[in-house]
């Protein structure tokens, strides 16, 4: 038919897939999953210009296209590079793009405090799942790691610019969803930081979700801060009535208190809609809100650990798995040990028990 738009047909990791021209690599790959998507720290596809920054997701072309099917000569940014018919790309099959991988690992920790135990974004920061994936054990480097002097942006916002990958992401944020500049980047090269110049509070009604875009800790919630880890709260989809946003978000809790408001993120921890600053800090109690029911969460996550949803516990008790006999005793533990014969109470023992307390089989003390 005329009007029917042709596909591309492209190859990630032995895998075949059509694909709408003008597909980015990296958006062809997610729509197969898995480890077949690299991992990006910059990219997000709700905001414009995002990409291309900190070069986690290279991969290896190894045909350019059916029309040309050399390779091209160096490793590609899979989130700006777009896919040809015939493209043959790879990825988790390709060494030069895990080694290339391993080395951008290596720079983004370079400055980094390395302060995982203290941190609020631990459990669920997408560089340190990216340095247990293709980080090493040890640094190089060896001169003095770069520091900046703390600037306040606000009562809801803690800066920690010491961990920030540049990605851009909070900027183009603020720029594209509160409709004017807020914040930006200053000075250049090493020296670069997140800063909003004459130290002006970040007001805007929906700045908060500078958090959520964060893909490390460089911006944390300052109402959440040191209060809890993330995998001992209860992720619950909720919803309220919001005349600035939508009011579907996930509460973060443990009973009826409500440790923090996140906005709803997809399987790539991309924000699914933007949430006000209200709903964001200011309700912090389970009665504000319509509890939908627990948040998914990906099994390998640590957040998902003793939050299992659609289990069944198992019914079979040890006289069903025996067939109706009731179990055996094939040891009686007063008989190996001297310690715990049962006409020795320790509570009447002053002090801490020892061997002159007890008897042994002989009768000797």
């Amino acid at each position: 038919m005329a009007d029917e738009k042709k596909l591309f047909k492209v190859t990630i990791d032995n895998i075949t897939i059509e694909v709408e021209p003008g597909t980015t690599i990296l958006n062809a790959a997610r729509s197969i999953g898995g480890d077949v998507a690299p991992p990006a720290m910059c990219y997000y596809s709700t905001l414009k210009g995002s990409g291309g920054k900190c070069r986690t997701c290279l991969v290896e072309v190894a045909a350019g296209s059916t029309a040309d099917p050399r390779p091209m000569p160096k490793l590609v940014a899979s989130c700006r590079t777009t896919v040809m018919d015939g493209m043959i790309v790879k990825n988790v099959t390709s060494e030069k793009a895990l080694d290339a991988r391993k080395g951008v690992v290596e720079f983004l920790l370079i400055n980094h405090p390395l302060d995982c135990p203290i941190c609020d974004q631990a459990g669920e920061c997408y560089l340190q799942d990216l340095s247990y994936d293709h980080g090493t054990e040890g640094t190089r480097y060896e001169f003095k790691r770069r520091t900046f002097e703390k600037h306040d942006i606000g009562p809801y916002i803690q800066l920690h610019m010491t961990r920030c990958i540049l990605c851009y992401r909070c900027v183009y944020v603020a720029d594209q969803l509160t409709g004017r500049r807020e914040h930006g980047i200053l000075d250049r090269g090493d020296q670069s930081e997140i800063a909003t110049y004459i130290h002006k509070a970040l007001e805007n009604d929906f700045i908060g979700n500078v958090i959520d875009v964060c893909p490390v800790g460089a911006l944390t919630d300052k109402t959440f801060r040191f209060k809890n880890r993330v995998w001992f709260l209860k992720p619950q989809d909720a919803h309220r009535d919001c005349p600035k946003c939508s009011g579907r978000v996930t509460l973060w809790n443990r009973g009826d208190e409500v440790y923090r408001v996140t906005a709803r993120k997809d399987k790539w921890g991309e924000v699914k809609e933007f949430i006000c600053n209200e709903c964001r800090f200011e309700k912090k109690k389970t009665a504000d809100w319509i509890i939908e029911g627990p948040t998914r969460i990906s099994r390998h996550s640590v957040i998902s650990q003793g939050h299992y949803v659609d289990t069944v516990e198992p019914k079979e008790t040890l006289p069903e798995v025996m067939g109706g006999r009731k179990p055996k005793l094939l040891m009686d533990i007063n008989d190996i040990s001297e310690v715990n014969q049962p006409g020795i109470d320790l509570s009447e023992i002053q002090g801490p028990a020892h061997s002159m307390d007890f008897e042994n089989k002989n009768g000797r003390p």
